[in-house]
């Protein structure tokens, strides 16, 4: 018997959760599978067996578990299933034309407000009256094995406009449910509470007309994405002009370690990425040094590995600075809260059309709400004010984040 036990991750992590089996108690497994997916207080990862054999597990889905533990045992001498050559065979083929399909998923169809009839999981006689009365399905609460649609959830529908159960259960429900925190819900709960509580946590806003960088966004998307195969996106514009900023404020790039202040002359920049278990911060190494297409690259690869959990701790950690986006959800203005033992944080909000005084006019542009989140024991109240202006400055003019300053007062020498 081969002890499967769970691997030592980082020097600072003590237990685990298991999420779940890949393979089930009593299979036969191949070696290298994954047979397993183990969620630390830092990320996901996957435990492959050392050997083939048949899986005995000794663990269960959702037990907390000590670094070094066996959660399971192969047994090598099992004799292979006569069939399992040619069901690994068609497992590899099945895995590459599924990946062949993943890739078309990035084109994203038209979305409507009425799915068709034809698309969703109902009895004839629900789909019959459905399509018979125009009901939107999403008013609609299904009962049904496996969320479908039935005749009397339709007529409940019908019965009662504009109520729905929040659930899938009955009207005027009173039901709760309770369910454990993952390791990754709690570390985030115990980081954003060490955060408030240690921090001199401080916000300063500003606004961005956002119509330089939309009008090169038009103007070069397509040959960007033929030439790099990424869209050319705001991130890269924001990180670079963060980059800049840290390099000319570096208290805003600093930390306190006891009663030092460590400056860092890089900038390391956490990506804040919203996933099904919870907020992520993976890292983009020395933006200062990367062009606007490896940035976006590097954008796209970490929010794929951080919404299939397959993020490293050392993605996720040593950041300097981060951005975080509430726009994507429709926020028009918060208050982000620091990344510790970050000192400063940058949210960017919902670009909105809005009428401005442009040279004494009335214009509408498309402007964003900048918050800038900073701890007041490292950096003063000017420092925060003047990194925000210069970052608002480098994207208003998106030329100065080649050269950082006016092309004009160079040749001038000014």
């Amino acid at each position: 018997m081969i002890d499967v036990k769970v691997p030592t991750i980082g020097e600072s992590i003590k237990e685990v959760t298991l999420l779940k089996w890949t393979k089930k108690d009593g299979e036969y497994v191949f070696i290298d599978e994954v047979i397993a997916e183990l969620e630390s207080e830092k990320a996901t990862f996957e435990v492959n067996a050392e050997k083939s054999g048949i899986l005995k597990t000794t663990a269960k889905e959702g037990d907390t578990i000590d670094i070094g533990t066996v959660i399971a045992q192969i047994d090598e001498t099992a004799e292979k299933p006569v069939a399992s050559s040619k069901l690994q065979d068609a497992s590899s083929k099945f895995q590459v034309s599924s990946s062949k399909l993943q890739v078309s998923s990035d084109v994203k169809p038209e979305i409507s407000n009425q799915k068709p009839v034809t698309d969703i999981k109902a009895t004839p006689v629900a789909s019959a009256i459905i399509a018979d009365k125009k009901i939107n399905i999403e008013s609609i609460t299904p009962t049904g094995y496996g969320k479908k649609i039935l005749k009397n959830d339709v007529l409940d529908a019908l019965n009662n406009p504009g109520k729905k159960s929040l659930a899938g259960e009955e009207l005027f429900s009173r039901n709760i449910r309770k369910e454990k925190m993952s390791n990754l819900r709690k570390t985030i709960s115990r980081r954003l509470v060490e955060s408030k509580n240690t921090t001199a946590m401080l916000t300063t806003f500003n606004e961005v007309d956002m119509s330089s960088i939309m009008d090169i966004r038009k103007k070069f998307k397509d040959k960007f994405k033929e030439k790099y195969g990424v869209n050319l996106g705001f991130m890269s514009f924001f990180a670079k002009a963060c980059a800049i900023a840290l390099g000319e404020w570096p208290t805003v790039n600093a930390f306190i370690d006891g009663d030092e202040l460590i400056y860092h002359e890089y900038a390391d920049i956490s990506i804040a990425v919203s996933t099904p278990r919870g907020l992520t911060v993976p890292v983009i190494r020395n933006v200062e040094s990367l062009s606007m297409a490896e940035i976006e690259n590097k954008v796209v690869e970490l929010a794929n590995k951080a919404r299939v959990s397959k993020l490293t701790a050392d993605e996720l950690t040593g950041g300097t600075f981060t951005i975080t986006n509430g726009g994507v959800f429709g926020s028009l203005m918060s208050t982000p809260i620091i990344n510790i033992p970050q000192s400063a944080i940058l949210g960017m909000h919902k670009i909105q059309d809005r009428p401005m005084a442009i040279d004494g006019k009335v214009e509408i542009r498309p402007m964003m709400y900048i918050a800038l989140s900073y701890d007041h024991r490292v950096i003063d109240g000017k420092e925060s004010v003047s990194f925000l202006v210069r970052v608002k400055e480098l994207l208003e003019h998106p030329e100065l984040l080649l050269l950082g300053r006016d092309p004009i007062k160079i040749l001038l020498e000014l």
